[in-house]
């Protein structure tokens, strides 16, 4: 059993690995001012273990983690750390929602440069998961989900037998 253990957990967690998608925030624009962030979002499916990834020139911008109420007024939070390499990258863990912003000078309030994006967790059942704006992304991974639920279902029937 001992000796199995490590195989059936690299069956079981890889695949939901490989799924994982980067997501490069403003894609070819980066993170940066007079950008439309909602425009970015919509439509994407965000998922725990996506990573977001924030792509600017340092010392020009940083990604603040804070929450509904400060996303809102352009505030940063006391206890939450600021990123500024200007390659900053920020794995999603957690589902729910998620807000950033620019605390240089007035880029969040003046300049439009906050992201709100809302996170799914992939062990929800299909029928389950929020799909706002259904696109051709969302069926794909919709799919690859049911299929890697009934994959990893099927691997884990067939432990079940081989250690019996």
């Amino acid at each position: 059993m001992a000796q199995k253990l490590p195989l059936l957990l690299a069956i079981l967690f890889l695949p939901a690995i490989a799924l994982a998608t980067d997501y490069v925030v403003g894609e070819d624009k980066g993170w940066t001012i007079d950008f439309d962030y909602n425009a970015w979002a919509e439509g994407k499916d965000f998922m725990v273990g996506d990573t977001l990834i924030f792509n600017y020139p340092r010392g020009q911008h940083n990604v603040a983690k804070v929450n509904g109420s400060a996303f809102q007024s352009c505030t940063k939070e006391p206890n939450n750390g600021i990123m500024d390499s200007g390659n900053d990258k920020i794995t999603l863990a957690t589902p729910g929602n998620k807000w950033y912003i620019c605390t240089f000078g007035q880029h969040c309030a003046v300049g439009g440069q906050k992201l709100k994006i809302s996170v799914s967790d992939m062990s929800m059942s299909p029928g389950m998961q929020p799909t706002p704006n259904p696109t051709a992304q969302s069926s794909a991974r919709t799919n690859m989900a049911n299929g890697l639920a009934i994959f990893l279902g099927a691997i884990f029937a067939s432990f079940l037998v081989i250690l019996n």
